[in-house]
């Protein structure tokens, strides 16, 4: 077995208190906490996920590294034009997920721009890296989600496969502060992972928050360069001993160099859609 190095990452995990947590993603109302829940920093080993990149999958371990040059990354200020990002990248990433599932068909339905300085949102009009440990799809708002987007394919849809599958990328490179963690969804266990609600303006979602568990194996992959991408199941619809969810979250690599740039990053939602 490959022995990897690995650094100390501190990870916000939820501590279960038997009330589903909250996550807002609008203006809470005066007084109210952007997060309703009780969080608290457990450290772990990262171990550096490139010596053993090629033998990671989407199946066994819940997340896969790709090369993947966009032609939008020629040119950062390209990332401030939504029109360009889904007229030029959601294509690039439809094609790179059905390259690395075998998926004959792939829906890329969002994204998110995140930066982790206050120049950075401002230039981008991004968010802040998330920083508690989550997956992004639970086995109510999966099936949801794709009632919503696709009403009248959705219950043909449903009865095959499906996989919500996340491609995180760097605008610029190399990452080198506050890099995106994942962990082994094979060391997570069932009751890790606890339902919380998501509330949007105009809908409420579902996400998991994850509960501390010393058994959880995380990797990152350092420096990240533009034409590298990280893709994370977020939902397999399939429960035939696969990996269904990913846990991750942001975290502060201690070997950040004082004064590097901080991290801008674009991540992209998809669904890949199977014929059987």
């Amino acid at each position: 077995m490959t022995e990897l190095q690995t650094v100390e990452g501190s990870f916000n995990y939820l501590v279960p208190t038997g009330q589903k947590p909250v996550t807002f993603l609008y203006e809470p109302s005066q007084g109210e906490a952007e997060r309703r829940g009780v969080y608290a920093a457990r450290s772990l080993p990262v171990a550096d996920g490139r010596p053993i990149a090629a033998g990671l999958s989407l199946d066994a371990e819940g997340f896969a590294l790709a090369r993947h040059a966009s032609a939008l990354a020629s040119a950062l200020a390209s990332f401030n034009d939504e029109a360009a990002i889904k007229r030029i990248y959601y294509p690039e990433m439809e094609r790179l997920v059905m390259q690395v599932t075998g998926a004959p068909r792939v829906l890329v339905f969002d994204h998110t721009l995140r930066a982790n300085s206050p120049a950075g949102r401002a230039a981008l009009k991004a968010r802040e890296p998330v920083r508690v440990v989550h997956n992004d799809y639970t086995p109510l708002s999966g099936p949801q989600r794709v009632r919503d987007l696709l009403p009248a394919e959705a219950e043909a849809l449903l009865r095959r496969r499906y996989v919500f599958i996340n491609v995180w990328k760097p605008i610029k490179g190399p990452v080198e502060e506050m890099p995106l963690a994942v962990c082994d969804a094979r060391t997570v266990a069932a009751q890790d992972w606890v339902a919380t609600e998501l509330r949007y303006p105009d809908r409420t979602g579902e996400v998991y928050s994850v509960a501390f568990n010393p058994a959880h194996r995380w990797y990152y992959f350092p420096r990240m360069e533009r034409d590298e991408a990280l893709l994370i199941k977020c939902y397999d619809s399939v429960e035939d001993g696969r990996a269904r969810f990913s846990a991750h979250s942001a975290f502060d690599d201690p070997t950040t160099r004082p004064g590097a740039p901080s991290r801008e990053s674009i991540e992209i939602r998809t669904i890949a859609f199977y014929a059987g």
